[in-house]
């Protein structure tokens, strides 16, 4: 892996020539630094060579292009590319601790970067993928661990679950992974960054994360009820005045596939590499703030009580709450995950 930054001749004669070069936190899958350039200060990302590598910087580029025509900015300017090196120039901004109550306005910030994308946009990025068949047979599996009885119904309530979310027709701009931490809370509004798995899809699946606990990130928390009903009112407040229409659906079915998914029990290196769901009886492991038990018994209860009033997955509301319930005997000691972000 290279970590000496390379600014070629083509961004040099764009943007001058970069100063005051400084390594900057980020993930193994890019090198990030802070430059001074004549305009004043940026970030340099590049990505790391991999397999995915090359999605990942389209990914990436393609995202920051459809933000950029929201009505409010949203993400920060992208400057300059050099897609021969996988580099992009971004503004620099000043990220501000966030306020208690930061998922009012990051939900509304959400609600805009999702309404930036439009209909005709359809392949510039990927759909998004929900849950599938191997998802449901390791949720039962789990459940039957647990020794929680599976009604006759509940198998055919989320088949028909896993087909609707593969149905979903939203045009979203989809962040992939709206975390704490990719998030910037700057003077001006927030601003959001690290769009490597960027796709279309319907922003129920991401606001939902208010709910479920921000599920494919290492921060997670879980918000008051007073708190969350402000949030999502404010996301459906700016989704109208960005798009001119209501959002109609309930988050039901967002949160259960979101509860199905083992591998967004695990860091993004280990998804796709065994079934996580599985483990859960036999062992625990700590993500960033929360253990992965923590993480399922709030998923758990998050959709036994979103699903309750659902006709179509009451039994799934009930086998939720059923399979929390035992965890929560077995493991008495598990505390709720945190209410604050670190």
């Amino acid at each position: 892996m290279r970590s000496r930054m390379r600014f070629g001749d083509e961004l040099r004669a764009e943007l001058g020539t970069p100063r005051r070069s400084r390594r900057l936190d980020s993930s193994p899958r890019s090198h990030v630094w802070r430059v001074e350039l004549a305009g004043g200060p940026a970030v340099v990302k590049q990505f790391v060579d991999g397999p995915d590598a090359e999605e990942r910087y389209a990914r990436e580029v393609a995202a920051l292009r459809l933000a950029a025509r929201a009505d409010e900015p949203v993400v920060p300017a992208l400057l300059g590319t050099d897609p021969g090196e996988r580099m992009l120039v971004l503004e620099y901004l000043d990220h501000r601790r966030p306020p208690g109550d930061w998922i009012v306005d990051y939900a509304a910030a959400l609600a805009r970067l999702h309404a930036a994308a439009r209909p005709e946009d359809a392949g510039v990025l990927p759909r998004w993928l929900g849950p599938g068949e191997a998802d449901v047979e390791s949720f039962l599996g789990l459940a039957q661990a647990l020794d929680a009885p599976v009604a006759p119904g509940v198998s055919g309530e989320l088949e028909d679950l896993v087909h609707r979310l593969g149905q979903e027709s939203g045009h979203a701009l989809l962040h992939g992974d709206p975390c704490p931490g990719n998030d910037l809370h700057t003077a001006d509004g927030i601003r959001f960054i690290d769009f490597e798995q960027a796709s279309l899809g319907s922003g129920l699946m991401e606001l939902a994360y208010l709910r479920i606990g921000f599920p494919t990130c290492w921060c997670v928390t879980a918000a008051s009820a007073p708190l969350l009903d402000r949030a999502e009112a404010a996301y459906r407040t700016a989704w109208h005045t960005a798009t001119g229409t209501e959002l109609h659906d309930d988050l039901a079915d967002a949160c259960a596939g979101w509860l199905l998914r083992g591998d967004a029990l695990v860091q993004k290196a280990h998804r796709g590499t065994t079934d996580h769901l599985a483990r859960i009886p036999d062992r625990d492991w700590k993500w960033g703030t929360a253990t992965a038990r923590q993480r399922l018994v709030h998923r758990l209860g998050v959709v036994g009580r979103t699903t309750a009033d659902r006709a179509d997955l009451s039994g799934l509301s009930r086998l939720s709450t059923d399979m929390r319930q035992r965890m929560l005997a077995r493991w008495p000691k598990l505390p709720p995950v945190p209410s604050q972000r670190p």
